[in-house]
């Protein structure tokens, strides 16, 4: 009979049942002795990130839905509701089954994670290494709304004109075969991390260059709207999309401050760094649109405030609230700079996903290069493979890192998408006919219209 017991009670037990008992007590003590602990939850650190969680879905419903729906016309009002809403229902389901086990399982070649944990198995009552002090299953969740809002952000790009079915296998192919490894490599103990060192505090890499990359291999694919640019085509309902913005500024705290993994100063400079880069890009936005149209617009401060919130991420948890300055003035300027110059370029990218996350987030995932310190956070020595910070602080080698990750992000994303959109055409065509096209999508594709007069 195996004895499971206190090391007290087992020594009086041994002495008084003779040399049996001593040794089924020796042998209980030797196993408690190497039996892993087990983890000891903070309780504050789960309430902060099952809130961050709450804020992050609610980034995509309903404020990422907000924001491209309302930028849209009429007729497609509710199909570009549709995309966001049908990423929440289809990820938070495949995320459960296998995603979650793809990013975050026991590594294999620094690809891809494993199978042992679809279907969540094995996740109760440990904790994810990246996040000690709160339940995996807290982490489970925080991350399933990451993997939400990636994909929902490229369909911005193609707004107006995918058909539904093709849609939703694109969503399902991109999420499964690009978000998923990409997560692995950057956050989930995979190449990208361990081998090279780069570091993406909240997602620059992941999340936005990811889907800007995709945005425009689609667009180019896809070909450009019927009418445009020709065809006059703006925005149905402007208080939508600054209602949109406004819910990704706030759940944007949840996305960097909840990628510290508790309620600490870390997360207290990501909050304010957050906020300072939204503003500071807001300004420099609206700025740039003044000095160049003669009036500012309040469509161009919301894309402002976003395109700061993307190129801050990556840095949010490794600068100070200075370069965080820094970093959403130069992203206000350069991404209106870049959305500016996409008639020039030939691509038809309905809501300019390229010009906001693509630049956006490339500039922010370099910059952390420059701007990072370990005195800001103290991880950054482990993280970067032995460098302390970035080109500011005398480190040159940290931008080295990052500009590997960036084209890696870069090459995997566009050439895996290209793939899968050639796959998928195959199957189902991707384009609606242009007669279903000039009805508008809500009534064409779900037979809806939002509007009925």
């Amino acid at each position: 009979m195996r004895i499971f017991c206190g090391r007290s009670t087992a020594l009086r037990v041994a002495a008084a049942g003779g040399l049996g008992v001593l040794i089924s007590a020796a042998t209980a003590l030797a196993e408690e002795a190497a039996a892993p602990a087990a983890p000891k939850f903070d309780t504050g650190d789960t309430a902060w990130m099952l809130t961050s969680s709450v804020l992050v879905l609610m980034m995509t419903i309903p404020g990422l839905a907000l924001f491209y729906g309302g930028l849209v016309r009429s007729k497609n009002v509710l199909s570009t509701l549709m995309h966001s809403f049908f990423c929440a229902a289809l990820i938070s389901v495949t995320w459960v089954l296998f995603g979650y086990s793809m990013a975050f399982g026991p590594d294999i070649g620094g690809i891809v994670g494993g199978a042992a944990n679809f279907g969540l198995r094995g996740i109760l009552g440990t904790a994810n290494a990246a996040a000690p002090t709160i339940p995996q299953m807290v982490f489970v969740a925080f991350q399933g709304t990451f993997a939400i809002i990636t994909p929902a952000l490229i369909s911005g790009t193609f707004a107006e004109r995918l058909r539904f079915p093709a849609f939703a296998l694109y969503m399902l192919l991109w999420s499964t075969l690009i978000y998923n490894p990409l997560a692995h490599w950057v956050w989930g103990g995979g190449w990208i991390a361990s081998n090279v060192g780069a570091i993406d505090f909240a997602g620059g890499t992941v999340v936005h260059i990811s889907s800007g990359v995709s945005a425009l291999v689609t667009a180019l694919y896809l070909g450009k709207r019927v009418g445009y640019p020709g065809t006059p085509m703006p925005p149905h309902n402007l208080p939508f999309c600054v209602v949109g913005a406004s819910l990704l500024w706030v759940g944007w705290f949840g996305f960097n401050s909840g990628s510290a993994t508790s309620s600490s100063e870390l997360a207290a400079i990501a909050f304010v760094n957050t906020n300072t880069a939204a503003a500071a890009a807001a300004l420099g936005w609206m700025f740039a649109e003044w000095s160049r149209s003669g009036k500012p617009t309040i469509l161009g401060a919301a894309s402002g405030a976003v395109a700061g919130l993307v190129a801050v991420t990556p840095a949010s948890g490794f600068v100070t609230p200075m370069a965080s300055l820094v970093i959403g003035g130069l992203a206000g300027a350069i991404c209106y700079t870049a959305v500016s110059l996409k008639a020039r370029f030939g691509y038809d990218d309905a809501l300019d996903v390229v010009g906001v996350h693509m630049v956006g987030g490339t500039l922010g995932a370099l910059l952390t290069g420059v701007f990072a310190t370990k005195d800001v956070n103290s991880a950054i020595p482990t993280l970067t493979l032995g460098l302390d910070g970035g080109l500011l602080y005398g480190y040159p080698g940290l931008m080295v890192k990052q500009l590997i990750a960036v084209v890696a992000t870069y090459v995997f994303c566009g050439v895996g998408t290209f793939l899968l959109l050639t796959i998928i055409n195959a199957i189902t065509p991707l384009r609606a006919p242009i007669d279903d096209e000039r009805m508008g999508l809500d009534l064409s594709q779900h037979s809806e219209t939002a509007y009925t007069s």
